[in-house]
């Protein structure tokens, strides 16, 4: 049988939400594309939560916050860096956030099982304000 054996999971594709969010409104002018691309994961996001019915709750809702937003604050830290604006902006602190933002996705497959990413980059713990009282 010829099947897909390594089908993104719920927490990748909810990041994969929030990163297309981010794109359709600071991309505008591909706002056509992303908005397809948002209904593409929407729809895999609900056959999966159709399967799993009653595994999301309130921590899970506070993981995706978590993601939504470090996904953000990576977007505007990477984006300044791009336009040549370095004060406030540390390429280590993206670097850091992106650990925090694994975590949130193991967060999410904690609950609805799966797979995990084992790679938490530890530059994290130099980023004491970052740290989410999980």
């Amino acid at each position: 049988m010829n099947s897909r054996r390594y089908l993104p999971t719920l927490s990748e594709l909810i990041d994969r939400l929030s990163i297309a969010q981010l794109k359709e409104v600071f991309i505008s002018k591909h706002k056509n594309e992303y908005s397809k691309e948002i209904k593409d994961i929407i729809n895999d996001i609900q056959l999966i939560l159709d399967e799993d019915s009653g595994k999301l709750d309130a921590n899970t809702i506070r993981a995706i916050i978590v993601l939504s937003q470090m996904n953000l604050h990576i977007w505007h830290n990477e984006s300044n860096y791009r336009n040549g604006i370095k004060d406030g902006n540390d390429l280590e602190l993206t670097h850091g956030l992106n650990g925090i933002r694994n975590t949130a996705k193991n967060k999410i497959q904690e609950i609805v099982g799966g797979r995990k990413d084992y790679k938490i980059d530890c530059i994290a713990a130099d980023f004491k304000d970052w740290e989410i009282s999980w």
